[in-house]
């Protein structure tokens, strides 16, 4: 066990301080502070000694000289059972700091502040706190490092369950823990000065060198199989998109409803006008649709596939009000509904669905970011498919020309398309898909699967492919599903073998110039 008499409390987020402060007071702790937080201290009748005060040494440079002094760094790094050490303290006459509570500067949220200067950015690196923390924590087993807010409570219990004193055990998860959080910090700032600092734009897209830094959202019920444990995490100093769901009702998510459930929400951002549906099903759309309400657009999503849509992942992109949660609970089994919003009333129905679990978004904003993708020992780093489709860059290639009507519905396949994983063919009427075949090795067989889950509905259908035809032969089926237009990217070597089969069986197509894999 390690006594703690002497606290140093310097903190930038003063969540919960207070309270913790009053403790160390009860427990005749001394307390010395710096700034901000010592006029805190003192606001709430806590007993407080100025670091200035401690060290003889006034703060100066505008704060950026305050703890950076040989009576708090020899107080913490100091041996105590090392008779030369304490000799030197006495000598110099040095106490001992038992315990350092430490957060840092708020580098990356300033970053995030709309019109930041470099200079204000720049003034957000933490120096004297990252140092206490270290010192704390290379002596860890003399000295209580705290870096984290939500541990005061825990320390508190041990405190005056032991009269004041720590066990090492905890001084060691304590020590630990600062290095995590010193080396996120630094990854911060190294990341955003690197880019900073770039001219070439390329070099600050796919730098040398990547530093990552993620922290635990949650546990999950488990990974993409029952026996597989799993984790949700998010990226440092990023707090939108999935972190942002909050559940409202049924069990824990698991690895697959998280990938799900960005897959949806990835597609359903392509629709900000009208409101519109998507159900996923293994990380693939079986069903969307945009329309005049949420209720119809729901109806013609489900449609499309009511036996993948069993199990399925419902996103909406507007609240869902008690019409449209009518029609969803009559429609089966769901492991997940997300919406921005639900009517109280429409709650009431999906209540004693205990494992159904409704999920809240709070926004549903289009952020433009990296895509990664982690392989064995390795990572891959692109541009997110963000390409957006202009009519005007669009090329009727074929002797028909698509309607009006039919080229919106191909545009609405197409916005489809980019979310459905490769080979990937979507039949479209008007805003709704009828079929989706997705994920085959060939693209014939996924125009078979679309022609074949859309039944009698493929006649008249619109057609969208994510990446070009090597061959003819899917044409001819698209023929066989009553298809009247095609949007594809082009570029194949067979492309005019493919105009040809589409002006023999008087199907319009056009061009994109664009191609959407997604694997």
């Amino acid at each position: 066990m390690v006594k703690i008499r002497r606290a140093l409390i310097s903190v930038s987020d003063k969540t919960g301080i207070v309270d913790f402060a009053r403790e160390l007071n009860r427990l005749g702790v001394e307390i010395l502070s710096t700034g901000g937080t010592a006029n805190l201290l003192r606001e709430n009748s806590i007993e407080v000694k100025d670091v200035s005060e401690y060290t003889g040494f006034p703060e100066m440079l505008d704060g950026r000289v305050k703890t950076l002094h040989p009576k708090i760094h020899a107080g913490l790094l100091a041996l105590r059972d090392n008779q030369e050490h304490m000799q030197t303290l006495e000598k110099h006459n040095i106490g001992l700091i038992d315990m350092v509570v430490v957060n840092l500067y708020p580098f990356e949220k300033t970053t995030q502040k709309p019109g930041v200067n470099i200079e204000e950015v720049i003034e957000n690196i933490d120096i004297g706190g990252p140092s206490m923390l270290r010192s704390a924590a290379k002596n860890h087993q003399s000295v209580a490092v705290i870096c984290n807010p939500d541990r005061y409570a825990q320390v508190a219990v041990e405190l005056k369950k032991n009269n004041g004193s720590l066990p090492k055990d905890l001084l060691r998860e304590l020590g630990i823990e600062v290095y995590g959080h010193t080396s996120r910090y630094d990854a911060a700032i190294y990341n955003y000065l690197s880019n900073y600092f770039k001219s070439n734009k390329e070099a600050e897209k796919f730098p040398k060198e990547l530093t990552l830094t993620f922290e635990k959202v949650q546990d999950l019920r488990y990974g993409e199989n029952p026996h597989q444990k799993a984790a949700f995490y998010k990226e440092k100093g990023k707090n939108y998109g999935l972190v942002n769901l909050k559940q409202l009702q049924g069990k824990g998510l698991s690895f697959n409803n998280i990938l799900d459930l960005n897959s949806g929400l990835e597609l359903v951002k392509e629709f900000c006008v009208r409101p519109a549906a998507v159900i996923i099903k293994h990380n693939n759309p079986c069903g969307v649709a945009e329309d005049d309400t949420l209720e119809k657009a729901f109806l013609n999503a489900w449609k499309c596939d009511k036996l993948s849509a069993f199990g399925g992942v419902v996103v909406l992109n507007m609240h869902m009000d008690l019409k449209t949660a009518k029609v969803i609970a009559k429609s089966g089994f769901l492991e997940c509904i997300v919406a921005p919003g639900f009517d109280k009333d429409g709650l009431e129905l999906f209540k004693d669905k205990k494992n159904l679990r409704i999920l809240e978004i709070s926004d549903l904003d289009t952020i433009v970011e990296m895509d990664f993708k982690r392989v064995s020992e390795g990572l891959l780093l692109q541009d997110k498919d963000e390409a957006p489709l202009y009519l005007k860059d669009l090329k009727i290639v074929t002797k028909k020309k698509p309607t009006k009507q039919e080229m919106e519905s191909l545009t609405f396949g197409w916005q489809v398309a980019k979310h459905v994983k490769s080979n990937a063919i979507i039949l479209t009427k008007g805003t709704k898909t009828v079929g989706i075949g997705a994920g085959q090795m060939s693209r014939v067989d996924s125009v078979m699967i679309a022609k074949k889950k859309a039944g009698k509905a493929s006649k008249g259908s619109c057609l969208a492919s994510d990446a070009f035809f090597p061959k003819p032969d899917a044409i001819s089926w698209a023929h066989k599903a009553g298809a009247k237009a095609i949007i594809q990217p082009g570029g194949s070597i067979a492309d005019q073998e493919i105009i040809k089969a589409c002006d023999k069986y008087k199907i319009a197509m056009v061009t994109t110039g664009i191609r959407h894999f997604r694997h």
